[in-house]
């Protein structure tokens, strides 16, 4: 039996946060309505899925479909922006305050019990396998042909992965890990509220990703965060469609995202899942990364 979105909400409270649990509590942790949470926990007694103000192991059963069971990792790209640090560094190697960028990501996955992780690698790719003296877990997919197309060729080699996983830019600089949830109702898009933006971005309504653009300005526009999550359904969609679209004229140029928003946008319902701008940044340029750390502007 598949539990509705309150439902839902309330069982992740329970499982992720530290009790006890007062419907006070769930109060907090939910946003819902003290009315709300009261009929849902009676709800979720009946079904066997809480008991004393704690989630069952029933209740545990239920959420398992919707569990973050991978994450996948873009990082075949050169980093072109940040020349000269890229000659001899993938861009997600690079360290920042003595970190490097890829690591704050990994570790984020593995606090949200994400432990299958799969990097798709092509420039300087040998230069990961560094990585597996910390993270002796990781699996690398090979690009070949990163330096011929767009990172859509990333996701093709990764298409058959994409069910109830994570897909991540590499090279995001990650602040706040706890924005890399265990648990997701459905498919999502991390944005950021903006009134206006001249970068990539959403257009939602009703919390729905309806359009991909760049730049905007209104209520309705969220600056996009290279971070997704695709459910099962989604994910063997994606397999297919990624394919497809690459295979079309001009495939190769395409980013990967475009197919379920753009090119293949009917076929898909995608959330767009608040962070703030303290949450990540993207680093663009060498300029960018001096400003961050101090020790590069010499």
């Amino acid at each position: 039996m598949e539990i509705n979105r309150k439902q839902f909400d309330v069982l992740v409270a329970l499982a992720t946060e530290k009790g006890p649990f007062t419907q006070r509590k769930i109060e907090e942790l939910t946003g819902h309505s003290l009315g709300t949470v009261n009929r849902v926990v009676k709800e979720l007694g009946s079904l066997g899925y809480m008991a004393n103000g704690e989630i069952t192991d029933a209740g545990r059963a239920a959420l398992e479909p919707f569990r973050a069971k991978r994450a996948v990792f873009i990082a075949a790209g050169f980093g072109s922006r940040m020349v000269p640090i890229t000659f001899n560094t993938p861009k997600p190697l690079v360290r920042v305050h003595g970190v490097r960028i890829i690591d704050r990501l990994i570790d984020a996955c593995l606090e949200a019990g994400i432990d299958e992780i799969i990097i798709v690698r092509g420039y300087l790719g040998e230069l990961f396998d560094q990585l597996l003296y910390k993270y002796p877990m990781l699996k690398f997919l090979e690009n070949p042909v990163y330096n011929e197309a767009n990172n859509i060729s990333s996701a093709l080699v990764a298409r058959y992965l994409l069910s109830n996983a994570y897909v991540f830019e590499a090279d995001l600089l990650l602040s706040n890990p706890k924005i890399i949830k265990k648990y997701h109702y459905r498919s999502d898009f991390l944005g950021i509220r903006k009134t206006r933006s001249d970068d990539w971005c959403f257009r939602v309504k009703d919390g729905l990703i309806m359009e991909e653009k760049v730049g905007g300005e209104g209520e309705d526009i969220w600056q996009m965060v290279g971070i997704s999550y695709w459910d099962a359904a989604d994910g063997h969609k994606l397999s297919q469609d990624i394919q497809a679209v690459y295979q079309s004229p001009g495939g190769k140029e395409r980013y990967w995202e475009q197919v379920p928003l753009v090119y293949c946008k009917e076929h898909y319902e995608v959330e767009v899942r608040p962070c703030e701008d303290s949450d990540i940044v993207e680093i663009d340029t060498f300029n960018e990364l001096k400003a961050i750390d101090k020790t590069y502007d010499v």
